[in-house]
């Protein structure tokens, strides 16, 4: 495999990188508490997956 002969500038490997962006996590509504929680996960705030209560959540 070829190795580089040079080293790259700074400038090149930050151009490179431009690309790579953090991104926000995507939310949907809960259907129950009308909250904003992951996709395909138990709401956080309710407790309930599917129309089923799977947890019972922590009142702090």
């Amino acid at each position: 495999m070829p190795n580089p002969k040079r080293r790259h500038s700074k400038t090149r490997g930050r151009k490179r990188r431009t690309h790579y962006k953090a991104t926000a996590p995507a939310a949907s509504e809960c259907p129950n508490c009308h909250t904003a929680k992951l996709p395909h996960r138990v709401c956080p705030n309710c407790g309930y997956y599917n129309g089923r209560s799977i947890i019972v959540p922590k009142n702090s």
